[in-house]
Parts: C-alpha cells; structure tokens; sequence
C-alpha cells in the first residue's frame, strides 16, 4: 500500500503554470504558505523550453506582450534584470512585410520562456512547498476544507484550493463535488472551449528563408507559426526551428502517429529552408488545451457553494501570457479576501480525517 501524509497548508495549488505560479508569490507575500501540485516535470506548464541538438526552443509560448500597468511594471523589471528582451514590433505573414507597430512590443525570455517560470518559483522560494513529477487524481471537500490526493496516494490538505490547469481537467479532478457548486458557475466553466495544438521542433542545418525577425505568424493557415530559435537569439548553439499547427490540422494529426505528424510538418517547413538545408532531429509536442477560445470574461471564478476554490489560469480573462498572469493575481486576491473573512480557517483536517501513515 503507498505511503500516505497529510502536509498542512493554507492553500493548495494546483497547476505550476504562469496563473498558479503568480497566485502563489501574491499569497507568500500576503502571508499565506501553500503547496503547488503540478504533473510536469517542471514549472511553467505552457511556458515551455526543450534542449535539443545542442540547442533550445520555445514549444509552447513563443512571446508576450505587456498592455495593463500591472503586467509592464512587471515586465520591466524583468527587463532591467536582463531576464527579457524585446524581439520584434511584429510579425510578417509570408506575403506582407513585417506588420506595422501595433503600440505593444513582442517580449522574450532569454535563454527561453520556461526561465520565466522558474524566476517566479525562486520568488516565492521557500514560502511555499513545490511538488512536481506529481499527478493529482482527485480533489474534494473535507469538513470546511480540502483534500487533495495524488497518484502516489500522497494526500494534501488545506482550507483553500486553487485549480488553475485547464478547465475540463480540473472539473474532472472535482468530479461529484462540483455539483455542489451553483449551477451559474458550473454552466460558466463548461461553456469555456479550448483548440489543440500539435507542435514540431526541429533541428537544422544550413540557414531559413524566413522574414525578419525570424518568424511567421499566421492565424488563419495550417501552420500558424513558424519561429528560428537562433534568430530570436535563445538558442546561439543551434538552429531549431519551431512549427505550430493550426486548430483543423492539429485535430486531423491529433491521433496520428509521431512519425505522421513530423512528416506532415517537416514537408510544410521546407518551403522556408535554404536550398541545401537539411533536417538533423525532430520532435514532436501535443498541447490538448493550447488555446482557450471561448474564454471566461471575469480574470478567476470563485465558486459559489464550497470552501474557497477559485478557478484560474489562462482561460480567464483574456487568453494571452499576460492574462494568466494577471488570472493568478486576481485568484490570489479573491482567495486572500475569503480567508481573512475567516472561511475555512476553523478547518482542523485531524478533527475530520484520520492520518494513515504506514
């Protein structure tokens, strides 16, 4: 039988991506100490780097841009660290010139996107508990609590909980215990509809023809990015060129094989090597909710009918970099609002279930 402890805490997390990441230093410095629970491997969940060939590449998120206040002042100081860089004012689609300035500079983050995550995780230090390579199968009420249970049978609890993966995932993770919910938040979560993404990286020799700065972006096409890692100046090492199928071709591929899909992809990107250039190595990523598409207007949802669970992350608000960030904070703040009330801070899981410790 596995091991089972309760570890104690305030809030859990669930979810190392941006919102998570954020909502959990906004809590450490109001106070709060919590565990962030996350099945990856690393922080960050879309912001997302591999190293390969000597060489690495942005996956998921390719570059942000700042537009509140809040998001630039963070920004900035990221900029003053040297952590990130401005790349373009935009991007060309193939047949225009590169886009004429749209007021918002298009960030990124040196050495990679994930650099971004695990910045934020060294800032909430040891304010909180990080728990990664560990996959959640259950969450539900627990007194005036919650219980968390992970696959190792591990379990955690705390007065308040914090889902901030992707929707479908956390309604499942909830599974009876959302229908205590009010049934204005349970329609709202559900209307929320995310697209897939079926992602190539490859390696390269020789150079690309690509427009300057290095990348394409094309939202209406079968293959809506195309991104030199070298160009963007995270990779000096090596070229890897990153592809990002579009919503219909990533579906049509979703089910293919590997060796299917890198085909598929490979063929679309040669049209923007050089002459000469050949394919060294290729991998291919899934991101089953890559892009929220039918989004919640509000920045979290904190649901009516349980102990403090707010639901958060990039689906909420607007759907960019800075809307998950700005997703976690606004979590933070309604779970902070709700605990200083004093909801769920009688919560005594000893009083209510028995430790199993064998």
């Amino acid at each position: 039988m596995p091991s089972q402890t309760h570890l104690d805490s305030e809030v859990l997390i669930v979810g190392a991506g941006l919102s998570g990441l954020a909502a959990a230093r906004a809590l450490a410095q109001a106070g709060y100490r919590g565990h962030v629970i996350d099945k990856g491997s690393s922080v960050g969940g879309r912001l997302a780097t591999r190293r390969i060939a000597g060489g690495l590449a942005d996956h998921g998120a390719q570059f942000f841009t700042a537009r509140s206040e809040v998001w630039k002042a963070q920004v900035a100081q990221w900029q003053s660290e040297g952590l990130v860089t401005i790349w373009s004012n935009g991007f060309s689609d193939g047949k225009r010139p590169v886009e004429s300035f749209d007021g918002h500079p298009r960030f990124v983050t040196r050495e990679g996107m994930n650099r971004l995550a695990k910045r934020l995780a060294v800032d909430v230090g040891e304010l909180a508990s990080f728990h990664l390579d560990t996959r959640i199968v259950s969450v539900e009420p627990l007194g005036n609590g919650w219980l968390a249970v992970a696959e190792s049978g591990t379990r955690w609890t705390a007065p308040a909980l914090l889902l901030t993966a992707p929707v479908p995932q956390s309604l499942a993770l909830l599974g009876d215990a959302a229908g205590r919910m009010s049934s204005a938040d349970r329609d709202a979560l559900t209307r929320i509809v995310y697209a897939p993404c079926v992602a190539g990286l490859f390696a390269v020799g020789g150079g690309t023809r690509l427009p300057h700065p290095g990348a394409l972006q094309r939202p209406d096409a079968e293959i809506t990015w195309i991104a030199d890692n070298q160009r963007k100046g995270i990779s000096p090492g090596a070229r890897i060129i990153t592809l990002h199928a579009g919503t219909r071709l990533s579906q049509s591929l979703w089910d293919q094989s590997e060796a299917t899909g890198l085909q598929v992809l490979s063929a679309e990107l040669s049209h923007w090597l050089e002459p000469g250039t050949a394919i060294h190595e290729a991998h291919l990523k899934r991101w089953r909710y890559a892009q929220p598409i039918v989004t919640h207007p509000e920045r979290c949802l904190l649901a009516s009918g349980l102990s403090p669970l707010v639901f958060a992350g990039d689906a909420f608000g607007e759907s960019r970099v800075e809307g998950a960030y700005l997703s976690g904070l606004a979590a933070a703040a309604a779970l902070i609002e709700a605990l200083s009330q004093g909801h769920g801070l009688s919560f005594h899981p000893g009083n209510s279930q028995p430790r199993n410790e064998n």
